[in-house]
Protein backbone atom coordinates (compact mmCIF):
# COMPACT_ATOMS: atom_id res chain seq x y z
CA UNK A 1 0.00 0.00 0.00
CA UNK A 2 1.55 3.49 -0.83
CA UNK A 3 2.63 5.85 2.06
CA UNK A 4 1.64 9.41 2.88
CA UNK A 5 5.27 11.13 3.54
CA UNK A 6 5.68 12.70 6.61
CA UNK A 7 6.07 15.63 5.56
CA UNK A 8 2.72 15.84 4.66
CA UNK A 9 1.28 15.40 8.03
CA UNK A 10 1.02 18.98 9.51
CA UNK A 11 -1.20 19.84 6.39
CA UNK A 12 -2.93 16.87 6.90
CA UNK A 13 -3.30 18.22 10.86
CA UNK A 14 -4.17 21.69 9.65
CA UNK A 15 -6.77 20.55 7.35
CA UNK A 16 -8.43 18.44 10.43
CA UNK A 17 -8.47 21.50 12.80
CA UNK A 18 -10.34 23.94 10.14
CA UNK A 19 -12.77 20.42 9.42
CA UNK A 20 -12.96 20.46 13.68
CA UNK A 21 -13.93 23.83 13.56
CA UNK A 22 -17.24 23.48 12.23
CA UNK A 23 -19.82 24.99 15.32
CA UNK A 24 -19.92 22.09 17.50
CA UNK A 25 -23.77 22.57 17.28
CA UNK A 26 -23.67 20.12 14.77
CA UNK A 27 -21.25 17.94 15.85
CA UNK A 28 -22.81 15.29 13.58
CA UNK A 29 -22.62 16.94 10.20
CA UNK A 30 -18.90 17.50 11.51
CA UNK A 31 -17.82 14.17 12.82
CA UNK A 32 -19.47 13.07 8.57
CA UNK A 33 -17.29 15.39 6.91
CA UNK A 34 -13.91 14.22 9.00
CA UNK A 35 -15.25 10.44 7.99
CA UNK A 36 -15.69 11.35 4.31
CA UNK A 37 -12.06 13.38 4.22
CA UNK A 38 -10.36 9.79 5.83
CA UNK A 39 -11.94 7.44 3.77
CA UNK A 40 -11.38 9.79 0.91
CA UNK A 41 -7.49 9.61 1.62
CA UNK A 42 -7.67 5.63 1.83
CA UNK A 43 -9.90 5.14 -1.40
CA UNK A 44 -6.99 7.03 -3.14
CA UNK A 45 -4.29 4.69 -1.71
CA UNK A 46 -5.79 1.38 -2.33
CA UNK A 47 -5.38 -0.59 -5.35
CA UNK A 48 -6.40 -3.80 -4.61
CA UNK A 49 -8.63 -6.21 -6.15
CA UNK A 50 -11.65 -7.02 -3.97
CA UNK A 51 -15.03 -9.16 -4.84
CA UNK A 52 -17.94 -7.08 -2.84
CA UNK A 53 -20.97 -8.88 -1.84
CA UNK A 54 -23.75 -6.69 -0.11
CA UNK A 55 -25.87 -9.08 2.48
CA UNK A 56 -28.51 -8.35 4.70
CA UNK A 57 -28.41 -8.68 8.47
CA UNK A 58 -31.49 -8.75 10.78
CA UNK A 59 -31.66 -4.24 11.11
CA UNK A 60 -28.68 -3.45 8.88
CA UNK A 61 -26.81 -4.28 6.04
CA UNK A 62 -23.15 -5.09 5.63
CA UNK A 63 -20.45 -6.06 3.00
CA UNK A 64 -18.69 -8.95 2.14
CA UNK A 65 -14.74 -7.73 0.86
CA UNK A 66 -13.23 -10.60 -0.22
CA UNK A 67 -9.04 -10.26 -2.15
CA UNK A 68 -9.68 -12.12 -5.41
CA UNK A 69 -5.86 -14.22 -4.26
CA UNK A 70 -7.01 -14.60 -0.69
CA UNK A 71 -4.04 -16.02 1.29
CA UNK A 72 -5.39 -15.96 4.56
CA UNK A 73 -8.62 -18.42 6.07
CA UNK A 74 -10.79 -16.87 8.23
CA UNK A 75 -12.95 -13.84 8.37
CA UNK A 76 -11.82 -10.00 9.90
CA UNK A 77 -14.99 -8.30 10.95
CA UNK A 78 -14.76 -4.45 11.06
CA UNK A 79 -15.96 -2.53 12.75
CA UNK A 80 -16.33 1.24 11.94
CA UNK A 81 -15.86 4.17 14.33
CA UNK A 82 -17.63 7.34 14.22
CA UNK A 83 -19.37 7.93 17.28
CA UNK A 84 -22.18 5.62 17.01
CA UNK A 85 -23.66 8.18 15.79
CA UNK A 86 -22.22 8.14 11.97
CA UNK A 87 -20.52 6.04 9.69
CA UNK A 88 -22.16 4.50 6.84
CA UNK A 89 -21.91 0.90 4.85
CA UNK A 90 -19.77 3.27 2.55
CA UNK A 91 -17.20 4.54 5.00
CA UNK A 92 -16.95 0.84 6.49
CA UNK A 93 -16.34 -0.68 3.08
CA UNK A 94 -13.31 2.26 2.39
CA UNK A 95 -11.70 0.64 5.62
CA UNK A 96 -12.52 -2.65 5.23
CA UNK A 97 -11.06 -2.88 1.76
CA UNK A 98 -7.99 -1.43 3.46
CA UNK A 99 -7.88 -4.50 5.74
CA UNK A 100 -9.26 -6.84 2.98
CA UNK A 101 -6.07 -6.04 0.68
CA UNK A 102 -3.31 -5.63 3.16
CA UNK A 103 -4.47 -8.96 5.20
CA UNK A 104 -5.25 -10.43 2.43
CA UNK A 105 -8.19 -11.98 4.11
CA UNK A 106 -12.01 -12.21 3.51
CA UNK A 107 -13.42 -8.86 5.43
CA UNK A 108 -17.04 -8.56 6.54
CA UNK A 109 -18.01 -4.48 7.16
CA UNK A 110 -21.56 -4.10 9.25
CA UNK A 111 -23.05 -0.96 8.77
CA UNK A 112 -24.73 -1.04 12.30
CA UNK A 113 -27.75 1.27 13.33
CA UNK A 114 -26.92 4.71 14.58
CA UNK A 115 -27.81 7.37 16.95
CA UNK A 116 -29.38 9.32 17.83
CA UNK A 117 -32.31 7.49 16.17
CA UNK A 118 -30.97 3.70 16.73
CA UNK A 119 -29.14 4.37 20.67
CA UNK A 120 -27.87 1.57 22.91
CA UNK A 121 -28.04 -1.44 22.43
CA UNK A 122 -28.75 -1.21 18.76
CA UNK A 123 -25.44 -1.21 17.66
CA UNK A 124 -24.34 -4.03 19.60
CA UNK A 125 -27.14 -5.81 18.79
CA UNK A 126 -25.76 -5.47 15.09
CA UNK A 127 -22.26 -6.04 16.05
CA UNK A 128 -23.76 -9.51 17.45
CA UNK A 129 -25.89 -10.33 14.49
CA UNK A 130 -22.89 -10.28 12.40
CA UNK A 131 -20.90 -12.36 14.61
CA UNK A 132 -23.14 -14.79 14.55
CA UNK A 133 -23.36 -14.55 10.76
CA UNK A 134 -20.16 -15.34 10.35
CA UNK A 135 -19.97 -18.33 13.04
CA UNK A 136 -23.02 -20.22 11.15
CA UNK A 137 -21.72 -19.22 7.75
CA UNK A 138 -18.26 -20.30 7.94
CA UNK A 139 -18.33 -22.81 11.37
CA UNK A 140 -14.89 -24.14 10.88
CA UNK A 141 -12.85 -21.04 10.27
CA UNK A 142 -11.43 -18.23 12.73
CA UNK A 143 -12.83 -14.80 13.21
CA UNK A 144 -10.51 -11.82 14.69
CA UNK A 145 -12.33 -7.79 15.38
CA UNK A 146 -10.92 -4.87 14.25
CA UNK A 147 -12.44 -1.41 15.09
CA UNK A 148 -11.16 1.98 15.10
CA UNK A 149 -12.66 4.54 17.79
CA UNK A 150 -16.28 3.97 18.69
CA UNK A 151 -15.64 0.70 16.62
CA UNK A 152 -12.82 -0.10 19.01
CA UNK A 153 -15.02 0.02 22.11
CA UNK A 154 -17.79 -2.21 20.35
CA UNK A 155 -15.44 -4.84 20.00
CA UNK A 156 -15.22 -5.49 23.41
CA UNK A 157 -18.57 -5.00 24.78
CA UNK A 158 -19.15 -7.18 21.93
CA UNK A 159 -16.50 -10.01 23.48
CA UNK A 160 -18.53 -8.87 27.00
CA UNK A 161 -21.93 -9.97 25.43
CA UNK A 162 -20.07 -13.28 23.60
CA UNK A 163 -18.96 -14.65 27.55
CA UNK A 164 -22.25 -13.56 28.54
CA UNK A 165 -24.22 -15.50 26.13
CA UNK A 166 -21.98 -18.43 26.33
CA UNK A 167 -20.44 -17.96 22.73
CA UNK A 168 -17.13 -19.03 21.50
CA UNK A 169 -15.04 -15.41 21.02
CA UNK A 170 -12.60 -14.18 18.80
CA UNK A 171 -9.06 -15.54 18.06
CA UNK A 172 -7.94 -11.73 18.60
CA UNK A 173 -8.85 -8.21 18.67
CA UNK A 174 -7.57 -5.16 17.03
CA UNK A 175 -8.47 -1.78 18.65
CA UNK A 176 -7.45 1.34 17.38
CA UNK A 177 -8.02 4.83 19.22
CA UNK A 178 -10.61 2.78 20.98
CA UNK A 179 -13.19 4.39 22.95
CA UNK A 180 -14.01 2.54 26.18
CA UNK A 181 -14.94 4.91 28.48
CA UNK A 182 -18.12 6.62 27.49
CA UNK A 183 -18.61 8.74 30.84
CA UNK A 184 -15.17 10.54 29.58
CA UNK A 185 -13.40 10.55 32.59
CA UNK A 186 -9.51 9.61 30.97
CA UNK A 187 -7.35 12.57 32.11
CA UNK A 188 -6.34 13.02 28.61
CA UNK A 189 -9.52 15.03 27.50
CA UNK A 190 -7.77 18.15 29.53
CA UNK A 191 -3.53 17.29 28.79
CA UNK A 192 -4.55 16.58 25.28
CA UNK A 193 -7.49 19.00 24.63
CA UNK A 194 -4.59 21.52 22.57
CA UNK A 195 -2.59 19.13 21.26
CA UNK A 196 -5.47 17.17 19.26
CA UNK A 197 -5.98 18.06 16.33
CA UNK A 198 -9.31 16.16 15.22
CA UNK A 199 -11.76 15.63 17.86
CA UNK A 200 -13.27 17.49 21.20
CA UNK A 201 -14.66 16.37 24.29
CA UNK A 202 -17.55 18.57 23.67
CA UNK A 203 -18.09 16.40 20.37
CA UNK A 204 -18.01 13.33 22.12
CA UNK A 205 -20.11 14.48 24.84
CA UNK A 206 -23.01 14.74 22.33
CA UNK A 207 -22.28 11.59 21.06
CA UNK A 208 -22.55 9.76 24.31
CA UNK A 209 -25.27 11.42 25.38
CA UNK A 210 -27.25 10.47 22.10
CA UNK A 211 -25.85 6.57 22.00
CA UNK A 212 -26.82 6.00 26.04
CA UNK A 213 -28.42 7.13 29.15
CA UNK A 214 -25.81 4.56 31.32
CA UNK A 215 -22.33 5.51 30.07
CA UNK A 216 -20.71 3.19 32.76
CA UNK A 217 -22.74 0.05 31.69
CA UNK A 218 -19.86 -2.05 30.67
CA UNK A 219 -21.44 -3.24 27.65
CA UNK A 220 -20.98 0.72 26.48
CA UNK A 221 -17.82 1.23 28.10
CA UNK A 222 -16.38 -1.58 28.63
CA UNK A 223 -13.17 -0.85 30.72
CA UNK A 224 -15.70 -1.22 33.69
CA UNK A 225 -16.38 -4.50 32.45
CA UNK A 226 -15.07 -7.92 33.62
CA UNK A 227 -12.44 -8.42 31.34
CA UNK A 228 -11.28 -12.26 32.20
CA UNK A 229 -11.14 -14.65 29.19
CA UNK A 230 -10.93 -11.80 26.44
CA UNK A 231 -8.90 -12.62 23.41
CA UNK A 232 -5.39 -11.77 23.28
CA UNK A 233 -5.95 -7.69 22.15
CA UNK A 234 -3.13 -5.58 19.94
CA UNK A 235 -3.90 -1.81 21.23
CA UNK A 236 -3.03 1.37 19.21
CA UNK A 237 -3.21 5.33 20.20
CA UNK A 238 -1.94 8.66 19.01
CA UNK A 239 0.18 10.14 21.92
CA UNK A 240 -1.89 13.86 20.79
CA UNK A 241 -5.54 12.32 20.88
CA UNK A 242 -7.48 13.26 23.82
CA UNK A 243 -8.84 9.38 24.04
CA UNK A 244 -5.36 8.41 24.41
CA UNK A 245 -6.49 7.18 28.43
CA UNK A 246 -9.10 5.21 26.87
CA UNK A 247 -6.53 2.88 25.13
CA UNK A 248 -3.70 3.33 28.63
CA UNK A 249 -6.64 2.70 30.93
CA UNK A 250 -7.98 -0.53 28.77
CA UNK A 251 -4.43 -1.65 28.30
CA UNK A 252 -3.97 -1.56 32.38
CA UNK A 253 -7.44 -3.06 32.96
CA UNK A 254 -6.72 -5.89 30.46
CA UNK A 255 -3.30 -6.77 31.84
CA UNK A 256 -4.94 -7.02 35.24
CA UNK A 257 -7.43 -9.21 33.96
CA UNK A 258 -4.73 -11.39 32.45
CA UNK A 259 -5.48 -11.15 29.02
CA UNK A 260 -2.58 -11.35 27.00
CA UNK A 261 -2.49 -7.53 25.31
CA UNK A 262 0.18 -5.33 23.48
CA UNK A 263 0.03 -1.44 23.10
CA UNK A 264 1.56 0.79 20.55
CA UNK A 265 1.49 4.61 21.17
CA UNK A 266 2.53 7.00 18.40
CA UNK A 267 3.89 10.19 19.97
CA UNK A 268 2.79 13.03 18.25
CA UNK A 269 -0.03 11.82 16.12
CA UNK A 270 -4.05 11.62 16.16
CA UNK A 271 -7.13 9.68 16.74
CA UNK A 272 -7.32 6.71 14.26
CA UNK A 273 -3.76 7.72 13.05
CA UNK A 274 -3.30 3.78 11.45
CA UNK A 275 -6.16 4.80 8.69
CA UNK A 276 -3.80 7.72 6.69
CA UNK A 277 -1.16 5.42 5.93
CA UNK A 278 1.81 7.62 7.17
CA UNK A 279 5.47 6.54 5.86
CA UNK A 280 6.83 6.46 9.42
CA UNK A 281 4.18 4.50 11.22
CA UNK A 282 4.49 1.91 8.24
CA UNK A 283 5.85 -1.15 11.24
CA UNK A 284 2.31 -0.62 12.68
CA UNK A 285 0.33 -1.74 9.84
CA UNK A 286 2.89 -4.78 9.97
CA UNK A 287 1.83 -5.61 13.34
CA UNK A 288 -1.75 -5.75 12.94
CA UNK A 289 -1.40 -7.53 9.38
CA UNK A 290 1.50 -10.62 11.27
CA UNK A 291 -1.23 -10.83 14.47
CA UNK A 292 -4.20 -10.82 12.31
CA UNK A 293 -2.76 -13.30 10.01
CA UNK A 294 -1.13 -15.71 12.71
CA UNK A 295 -4.72 -15.85 14.50
CA UNK A 296 -6.60 -16.82 11.57
CA UNK A 297 -4.56 -19.46 10.33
Amino acid sequence: MPSIPDALVPALKDRMRKMNQVPEEDPVQSERKMMEFAGEIMDRLIRGHLKKEILPLANCQAALLTPHHQKVPGTVLYLHGGGYCTGDLEYACWFGKLIASVVKARTFCPAYRLAPEHPFPAALEDALDAYRFLLERYPDEKICVIGESAGGGLLFALSLKLKELGLPQPAGLVALSPWTDLSLGGRSYEYNREADPSMTKEKLSIFAADYTDAPLDPLCSPLFGDLQGLPESLLFAGGDEIMLDDTLRMYDALKAAGVKVRMTVAEGFWHAYIFYGIKSRRDDNKVICEFLRSKLS
